[in-house]
């Protein structure tokens, strides 16, 4: 079917983030005497909510889970950011969809001050009518949440022809508890089977074969 509105995920959907997420990662990590030698090991930090992350692959506690929240935004909100780059096509993608009328919007587990900052930085962010995220007190933990919230300040009340495109099992998640179709895309962070796995209606290998999934008839 056509959408009429799509929810975009941010880091590994729209932008190659890798390098500032990781780098804050390290840096928070390394306040606590933890190294990472396999930076492999940090891709399963893209994707989650931050302290989830901390506290499940890293083992922190929760005091320390918090300081090093804080200790990764440091660096994050001043550097890590902008280390940072838009995929290729995607800006084409978002001017296409919006010469079809089609609604954007983002829905991000990034704190939604910084999401603004990056699609601002690399003006993006005139293409959607609205970039939800997480909060920066712990507010809307989780994909679902930041789906939920997204929907309801865009006024969307019906979600038959609503979509959420991301590239993690938490995007295709939050999709299913919200009623909402997925598509996983594939140039990101996750694997097919991630995504299959997580219940993503259809797959996209590339931005041209996702344009093509959203205004299909």
């Amino acid at each position: 079917m056509a959408y009429q509105h799509i929810l975009f995920d941010l880091d590994g959907t729209l932008t190659d983030s890798k390098e500032g997420i990781f780098k804050g990662f390290l840096y928070a990590l390394s306040e606590f005497g933890i190294a990472v030698p396999d930076l492999k090991q940090l891709e399963a930090v893209i994707g989650p909510p931050i302290d989830q992350s901390f506290r499940q692959f890293f083992g922190l506690s929760e005091e320390d889970t918090v300081a090093a929240v804080k200790i990764y935004r440091e660096y994050y909100k001043e550097t890590g950011l902008y280390e940072n780059e838009v995929y290729p096509g995607i800006e084409e993608l978002l001017k296409k969809l919006k010469k079809e009328e089609k609604n954007l919007l983002v829905a991000t587990s990034k704190p939604e001050p910084f999401a603004r900052r990056i699609l601002e930085h690399f003006d993006l962010a005139k293409y959607f009518t609205f970039i939800g995220g997480s909060g920066l007190k712990g507010e809307r933990n989780s994909k679902t949440e930041v789906i939920r919230y997204a929907l309801k300040e865009a006024g969307i009340t019906d979600t038959a022809d609503v979509v959420m495109v991301g590239d993690r099992k938490h995007d295709m998640i939050g999709a299913q508890e919200t009623n909402l179709s997925s598509i996983g895309v594939l140039y990101g962070y996750g694997d097919s089977k991630e995504l299959l796995d997580a219940g993503a209606g259809q797959l996209a290998k590339d931005t041209d074969e996702l344009f093509d999934l959203l205004v299909k008839l």
